[in-house]
């Protein structure tokens, strides 16, 4: 058994509707399936799928579904090819960068955005 294809990842979410447009508005993702609590969008055959708060707890029961306030305990990683243009792009969109653009020690220039939830996105271009 080797379990080495993430198919699908789900971000719990606060508010269905301001997730949706900010994960539009950053990624123009191709939306895939949506209903009142939930979206599932295609980032080149990786799906996220946002799913309200309210409706995790029977996928994660008997652990608690942590309040988006708690902090974040994750960082979901995009190469690209030139961080700066594409902080620049994500300012022009109104996204606010957490950190960066800065170059890391490993070899890779990054930056730090978050989602209306706290779900933390880096960008990182390898340093030439």
């Amino acid at each position: 058994m080797t379990l080495d294809a993430i198919e699908v990842i789900t971000l719990f979410v606060d508010d269905i509707d301001e997730a949706k447009s900010f994960y539009q508005r950053a990624f123009t993702p191709k939306v895939l399936f949506e209903d009142d609590v939930s979206a599932v969008l295609n980032f080149s055959g990786l799906l996220v799928n946002l799913l309200v708060s309210s409706e995790a707890p029977e996928l994660v029961t008997p652990l608690p579904v942590a309040a988006s306030s708690s902090g974040s305990r994750m960082l979901l990683t995009i190469k690209v090819d030139d961080t700066d243009a594409v902080c620049a792009e994500l300012s022009r969109l109104g996204i606010t960068l957490l950190n960066g653009p800065i170059d890391r020690p490993w070899g890779r220039r990054t930056a730090a955005f978050a989602d209306p939830s706290g779900h933390v996105w880096e960008i990182a271009a390898d340093i030439r």
